[in-house]
């Protein structure tokens, strides 16, 4: 988060879920896995991260952080296994300390102290699974993995073999009563998310997913008060102005505290209540936003953007090559595609920069940015879609 990024912290929310983590909750199945969804840039890592992780601290929880977006060269399931042995190598130094004060048969995890870290979830290393039960003992603490961004482990076949280890570690580690492997997978797309619990074959099949709820008139009460401090002559911020603009900005705290940031400051020139000027800045985002998502679109060749409008009218329900799709494809753009035609298109979708379309390891695929899927529901239901470009009414063809 920027500079401007203003410390709020969602404690009650946090607590509810380590109560829900260690299978205390009445209700629910979030010992089993917690599946957290949230659109990108609304606070979800900052939750996670600045809320989520410090409360399963303080409720005595061994807490591993991996952000699968962090390095998307590297293979998810080599960063999962990394943050393990991390947090394993932290732990054994202090085993092996232990073990020279009190004589290595003093200390119950002698064994643990022959294990190469640099090794976990390779052919010749320990399991993720053997890894997290070495580390639950060493820490002598439950252990919790926050994954983020667990959506792109889906893309690799190391990444889809790390989840089921991690299941099969759950399974081995966790019994009724006693929750000792604690999973907390969140992602910003539900769609993508879903995959990893859906089909029968997905690695937590049966597991619900949850939206974590946005930030809300807490946070908007928050920032009022924050500007009423600094600005007497302010008092009193309009709060439902304040909660319609972070609406529209898609409550995504960055961009409403920077629009803040702007209509407050003393070059902003403005003379009276700074409400509407907010709240246009949160009009102009939403605008450019679309038009950029609408750039994008008519950037694309004619077969691209076919494929690209079944893929959002489907969402989850998209196959690329099926009759009903090649069929679509052939009324949209008047002419036959063939599979091949078709494959090339996708392929080209997912090699743009930033990527519009992503790829699991089993061959299914999904808009990049769920985004769009608003942009696209939105101009459906006003009747504009599909976006016209100029050089349509010149007749200019491509491909």
């Amino acid at each position: 988060m920027g500079s401007c990024m203003i410390a709020y912290h969602r404690t009650a929310l946090a607590q509810q879920l380590v109560q829900a983590l260690q299978g205390k909750a009445l209700l629910g199945d979030a010992h089993n896995g917690l599946f957290l969804a949230a659109p990108r840039r609304t606070g979800k890592s900052t939750f996670l991260q600045g809320d989520l992780a410090p409360a399963l601290q303080l409720a005595g929880v061994e807490v591993v952080y991996v952000d699968l977006w962090a390095d998307t060269r590297r293979d998810p399931g080599a960063l999962i296994a990394e943050a393990i042995a991390q947090a394993l190598q932290a732990h054994l130094g202090l085993v092996a300390r232990a073990a020279k004060k009190a004589g290595v048969k003093g200390v119950k995890v002698a064994g643990a102290l022959d294990i190469d870290t640099s090794k976990i979830g390779q052919i010749d290393g320990l399991t993720l699974v053997d890894a997290l039960r070495s580390l639950h003992q060493a820490a002598e603490k439950p252990v919790a993995l926050i994954i983020d961004e667990a959506q792109h482990a889906l893309t690799s076949e190391a990444g889809e073999v790390a989840m089921t280890a991690l299941k099969s570690a759950r399974d081995q580690m966790n019994q009724p009563g006693v929750v000792n492997l604690m999973l907390v997978m969140s992602g910003s797309d539900r769609d993508k998310l879903l995959r990893l619990v859906v089909s029968a074959g997905a690695p937590f099949y049966g597991s619900q997913i949850q939206t974590l709820p946005p930030l809300d008139t807490d946070f908007i009460a928050h920032v009022a008060g924050l500007v009423e401090a600094q600005r007497p002559d302010l008092v009193p911020v309009d709060r439902a102005a304040l909660q319609e603009a972070f609406a529209a900005f898609g409550h995504r705290p960055q961009f409403f505290m920077a629009a803040m940031g702007a209509v407050l400051s003393p070059l902003a020139g403005h003379s009276g209540r700074f409400e509407p000027a907010l709240q246009q800045a949160a009009r102009d985002q939403q605008a450019q936003d679309e038009a950029q998502m609408e750039s994008d679109y008519l950037g694309l060749k004619a077969t691209e953007q076919t494929l690209l409008w079944r893929m959002l009218s489907l969402g989850p329900r998209f196959r690329p090559y099926d009759a009903e799709a090649l069929r679509f494809y052939r009324e949209k753009l008047g002419r036959p595609v063939s599979v091949q035609q078709a494959q090339k298109a996708l392929e080209s979708l997912r090699q743009r920069t930033p990527a519009l379309v992503w790829k699991s390891a089993r061959g299914e695929y999904a808009v990049e940015d769920a985004t769009m899927h608003r942009w696209f529901q939105g101009r459906v239901e006003g009747g504009r879609w599909p976006p016209a470009s100029p050089q349509e009414s010149l007749g200019l063809e491509d491909d």
